[in-house]
């Protein structure tokens, strides 16, 4: 008897450092809708490279600028979603929104983010479309892996995937668009499922 409540005693303790040293309210819903808004996003610049400009990947002018506002508006509606479920997934698990782990998580997320992401504006800028779909892969799940360590570690998966997708991007610039399409899209609402009914629906 001494010795079951001594191992759940150690279990207890365990899961108290775990959640203190990661955080773990991360919303497996905003996953899915993040998909889903890339594939939305996807497809409307699909729809405007395919009807102004003959079929031809060319991006340039209004056409590169519209595919670029509508990259923009995915970002921040796939950021503000995350927020806003994560904060109430937070409050519901009476866990801390905004703590040092919280911080540490954001930091290590937005290092290689951002620097990726000023790597690939310079790119453009000079011209470079067809490397940008697999830049992004690589530098997202970098991202993702490197957040991983203050997070789930499942998330870290994710990060693999998109990395893989990227690299084979880079060597097929070719296929980018729909590589994209796939990490971003796909990916997110497969893996935000998953973590859904992993995380979400087993505590309800």
């Amino acid at each position: 008897m001494e010795s079951k409540d001594y191992l759940k005693d150690i279990s207890e303790i365990k899961n108290m450092m775990n959640k203190s040293s990661r955080f773990i309210s991360l919303s497996g819903l905003s996953g899915i809708l993040a998909g889903v808004y890339a594939l939305i996003g996807a497809a409307i610049a699909y729809w405007l490279v395919m009807t102004y400009s003959n079929g031809i990947l060319i991006l340039d002018g209004w056409v590169y600028e519209t595919c670029l506002l509508t990259l923009v508006i995915v970002a921040i509606l796939s950021i503000g979603t995350g927020i806003l479920l994560t904060t109430r997934k937070a409050k519901k698990d009476d866990a801390k929104i905004w703590d040092s782990t919280s911080r540490r998580l954001v930091l290590n997320f937005l290092i290689p983010l951002v620097v990726g992401g000023l790597y690939i504006l310079i790119i453009l800028s000079q011209g470079k479309y067809g490397q940008s779909g697999g830049l992004m892969l690589i530098f997202y799940g970098l991202a993702l892996v490197n957040a991983s360590k203050y997070s789930i570690g499942d998330i870290q998966f994710l990060g693999y995937v998109q990395i893989i997708l990227g690299l084979i991007g880079a060597w097929k610039p070719g296929y980018g668009f729909w590589l994209w399409v796939i990490g971003f899209g796909l990916m997110h609402i497969i893996y935000g499922s998953w973590m859904h009914f992993k995380y979400d629906v087993k505590k309800q």
